[in-house]
């Protein structure tokens, strides 16, 4: 099933998206709600999507997508966790998982502009799978992990490069207003299967700039998990950023980061795409 937060006519709510149209799910409430209550409120999702007619909901490209999840009670990202972005990035293999944050005010819809901050002519791009956070839980054994995962949706994890290395912690070049861009939808993890066989790619102006697969990770979901677990309760609606492949803009040589009006578009094999045009900060 695929899961949306969407505007229309001033109000937003949460929806099914069937097709080329978005059901209104009926809930009234936000989707950490709608996570949080799933065993409950899935069987009436289900039957409500299954026995949808042509003409039930509202046309998708009368609505505006918003991120999936609004307000993320915490949003973790791996870095360094695909052989090729390690090798360009002229570092080691980690032997252990590097986690840094992205702010909760970074979140951005799928297809809103993103702002290339005010001083800066460093910002990058980075495709990755997004994995949101379902039953959740503290001390999740790898093997179990498939249980705390909800579902997955597509990811820009945005960085301002300036600011990413001018300290030791990631978290402030990672976390400008408008970098963590997400969706379109969540797509539920009964319906993608296995998420280590993903096709996921990059294109800046409709050039191909990443393109790899998720089988390539180098810790992957279920270890990121047990990992982030060991210290902290994952909740209902949490998102983890899982990694990103090669081909930044930074390791190119010359080095091309974007610029105002660039046009960045991320997909994801079996979930849709992303896609946002650089603007510079007001």
């Amino acid at each position: 099933m695929k899961l949306a937060t969407y505007t229309h006519e001033g109000r937003t709510r949460t929806g099914i998206v069937v097709g080329d149209r978005v059901i209104d799910t009926g809930v009234e409430s936000t989707m950490i709600d709608l996570i949080r209550d799933w065993e409950a409120l899935k069987p009436g999702l289900e039957a409500r999507a299954a026995g949808a007619s042509a003409d039930d909901g509202v046309p998708l490209a009368s609505v505006r997508l918003e991120a999936p999840v609004q307000r993320p009670g915490k949003i973790f990202a791996i870095g360094l966790n695909y052989a090729d972005h390690i090798a360009e990035s002229n570092m080691a293999t980690p032997e252990r998982q590097v986690w840094f944050t992205k702010a909760q005010t970074s979140v951005n819809a799928p297809y809103a502009r993103i702002e290339i901050a005010r001083g800066t002519m460093t910002a990058d791009y980075e495709v990755e799978l997004v994995a949101v956070i379902g039953a959740g839980g503290k001390h999740v054994a790898a093997a179990d992990a498939p249980a705390a995962v909800f579902g997955y949706c597509v990811g820009n994890d945005v960085t301002e490069r300036m600011w990413q290395h001018a300290g030791p912690q990631w978290s402030l070049g990672k976390s400008f207003d408008t970098h963590a861009p997400m969706g379109p939808w969540i797509v539920t993890a009964d319906e993608i299967g296995d998420p280590h066989a993903l096709g996921l790619r990059c294109f800046v102006n409709g050039e191909k700039r990443q393109d790899s697969n998720t089988r390539h990770l180098v810790f992957d979901i279920w270890q990121q998990i047990e990992h982030l677990s060991v210290g902290m309760t994952l909740e209902p609606g949490d998102c983890l950023f899982t990694g990103t492949p090669g081909g930044v803009g930074a390791a190119m040589d010359p080095r091309r980061f974007l610029q105002p009006g660039d046009v960045v578009r991320c997909e994801i094999d079996g979930i849709g795409h992303i896609e946002g045009t650089m603007v510079a900060e007001g």
